[in-house]
């Protein structure tokens, strides 16, 4: 899986894209949708802090073959078209801008729109949105905080379970979220209708469907990664209060629905190759999967190592000029099942999968403490976490922002991030009165 672009020699002749801690350097490369001076949206390519114009370099005729039908495909205000194409389209495009980028060939900054320039757009317009649950960790922790006997589902540990989620409300970061109204049980029994008081976030990973599948033609294991585009960081914003009161018998609704945010920058699965490592191995007395989601190919290199963090700014740390606080701090090789299962899972009825459609992990909760993905885990509802600066917060607070973050990192491999995915929480709106 390895190629050229992977070399951690590579150096561009964009000179931030160098720097050691830079979330973009040649070896990332993830594509993504941005305007800028009043233009529409389009394609562009993450290099350093600039942004590599795919219509500009396109007509600027620097790309042959294929890589230049990706191009043009990438020039259309959503990736659609492109992660139709499938995924080699998008390896030739990316073969081509490493080495127009490369410190070995003429600077073309022309071809570059400084990304403090530009405005940032949901990278697809997604059919549908599945949300996974994969972290072992978050579903005990969940069964525990309200049956301390509790049992974790047949279900869980036989195949990847998910739901279907709000494709429309699903935006990219930085889009502020509006504290949502919702029908809510207090502890008295009382049900009323207001804005919730339980808000959440939940820390996952999301990985956009490239080449689908025809209605009725399931996708083999072996076949499941052709189909997946590349990743970006997800916030599944998460209502507590109403979701806990909704969600039974049929499971969450309008919890869940209200806004969900993704990092605007698509991260291939070309450029994590250096970070891909087995499957996760399952506990001794744990089912052995089924033979349908076992693959020469997702047991060698199905997991994937993936520093994950969540960082929380209040209002009082934001006019006092802080830094952010580090709450979670996890990684994605701790989710029991892989991508590739989740996806042939999902079509394994022979339901169609299509091109920007977006499926994502579920919260990425590890087994300790730090690793707690959302406020839920990490409060329990009741033990308010205390901040650097003495504030407490058991949910989250009308002005609160939290930011999402990832590098994979790798001896012998250049690190690589995917940028971030933050929120700020609004105060509810003002119920229409007619």
């Amino acid at each position: 899986m390895l190629n050229a672009t992977h070399d951690p020699a590579l150096r561009s002749w964009v000179a931030s894209a160098n720097a050691p801690d830079c979330d973009f350097p040649i070896q990332n490369l993830p594509l993504g949708i941005f305007s800028h001076d009043g233009s529409a949206p389009h394609g562009g390519i993450a290099i350093g802090d600039q942004i590599l114009c795919l219509k500009d370099a396109q007509r600027a005729g620097v790309f042959t073959g294929l890589a230049d039908a990706a191009a043009q495909a990438a020039c259309e205000p959503t990736l659609n078209r492109l992660m139709a194409m499938g995924n080699a389209p998008a390896s030739a495009l990316r073969a081509q801008v490493s080495a127009l980028l490369s410190a070995a060939s003429p600077a073309r900054p022309e071809l570059l729109v400084p990304m403090s320039k530009a405005t940032m757009h949901a990278p697809t317009a997604p059919g549908a949105f599945t949300d996974f649950l994969t972290s072992i960790h978050h579903m005990w922790r969940g069964i525990l905080s309200r049956d301390p006997n509790g049992q974790l589902p047949p279900a869980f540990k036989h195949l990847p379970i998910a739901y279907n989620s709000r494709a429309s409300s699903l935006v990219a970061s930085p889009h502020p979220f509006v504290r949502p109204h919702g029908v809510r049980q207090n502890a008295d029994g009382s049900v009323v209708f207001a804005p919730t008081v339980s808000q959440d976030f939940e820390l996952e990973l999301g990985f956009f469907v490239g080449a689908g599948n025809r209605l009725g033609q399931p996708v083999n294991i072996e076949a499941a990664e052709d189909h997946i585009f590349g990743l970006c960081l997800l916030n599944d914003w998460s209502t507590r209060d109403v979701q806990r009161f909704e969600s039974t018998p049929l499971g969450p609704f309008l919890g869940k629905a209200a806004m969900t945010s993704v990092s605007p920058w698509v991260v291939t699965l070309e450029a994590l190759a250096p970070f891909r490592i087995p499957g996760p191995v399952r506990p001794e007395g744990d089912p052995a999967p089924l033979p349908h989601f076992v693959g020469k190919r997702d047991q060698a290199a199905g997991g994937l190592d993936l520093g994950m963090e969540v960082l929380f700014l209040t209002p009082k740390m934001r006019a006092e000029g802080a830094a952010p606080a580090r709450i979670v701090n996890t990684n994605f090789q701790h989710m029991y099942w892989t991508l590739g299962q989740m996806l042939t899972h999902h079509a394994s009825n022979g339901c169609n999968l299509r091109p920007g459609d977006v499926m994502a992990s579920g919260t990425c909760s590890g087994p300790t403490d730090d690793s707690r993905a959302c406020m839920s885990e990490i409060t329990r509802g009741r033990e308010p976490i205390t901040l650097p600066n003495g504030e407490t917060r058991l949910w989250l607070q009308d002005g609160d922002e939290v930011i999402f973050r990832a590098r994979a990192n790798k001896a012998g491999a250049a690190s690589l991030g995917f940028g971030e995915c933050r929120g700020v929480v609004l105060p509810a709106v003002e119920w229409p009165s007619a």
